[in-house]
């Protein structure tokens, strides 16, 4: 592991701890800095701003060990994948969620599960014809769909069960991406 990843992540626990006692809104570089025994000119040499390093936690702690999930057969273990992380996270992932910085959470939200549906609708649409941008079209809807669904989830204090949600969103999803594809399919 190079010395910059070690710093990073160095700079991303002592967000996350910090995060635990205080909104986002009033952590500052120099509260990070001090946390981890570097310097202000290091966390600037890494990133550009608090929002900055946010995203790269978001990024490198969840979005990267999603990829396996992108099928038909395993989406929704993808998507407990989120829950999951959003649970063990749950000081960090709702102080984004209840500050300025929630676009961070909603891009990140966005991006994986988006990743997850264009995954499963390519494996789902093979050897049909169907147009790019319906594919996307149907994509971003249960992308958006799920994004909602989830937080709301945290909204309302994530009360229910990660996998029980997940089982629901299994029974009503079941075959629904074939149908849709087959109205999308095109006529050669």
């Amino acid at each position: 592991m190079s010395n910059s990843t070690i710093t990073k992540g160095a700079l991303a626990h002592a967000l996350k701890q910090t995060m635990q006692e205080l909104p986002l809104n009033k952590i500052t570089v120099k509260q990070l800095v001090s946390r981890c025994g570097v310097n202000r000119q290091t966390f600037y040499y890494h990133f550009q701003d608090i929002y900055d390093l946010l995203g790269w936690i978001y990024e490198t702690e969840a979005v990267g060990n999603l990829a396996e999930y992108r099928s038909y057969d395993t989406w929704t273990h993808g998507l407990y994948t989120i829950f999951t992380y959003i649970e063990s996270n749950k000081s960090f992932c709702l102080n984004t969620l209840h500050s300025l910085a929630r676009s961070q959470l909603d891009s990140y939200l966005y991006a994986v599960t988006y990743d997850l549906m264009m995954g499963v609708v390519e494996e789902v649409s093979r050897g049909m014809h169907v147009a790019e941008e319906n594919k996307k079209f149907l994509a971003n809807f249960y992308t958006l769909a799920f994004t909602g669904l989830v937080t709301q989830w945290m909204q309302q204090g994530m009360k229910e069960e990660p996998a029980l949600i997940v089982e629901q969103l299994s029974e009503l999803m079941q075959g629904n991406f074939e149908r849709a594809l087959q109205r999308y399919r095109q006529k050669i």
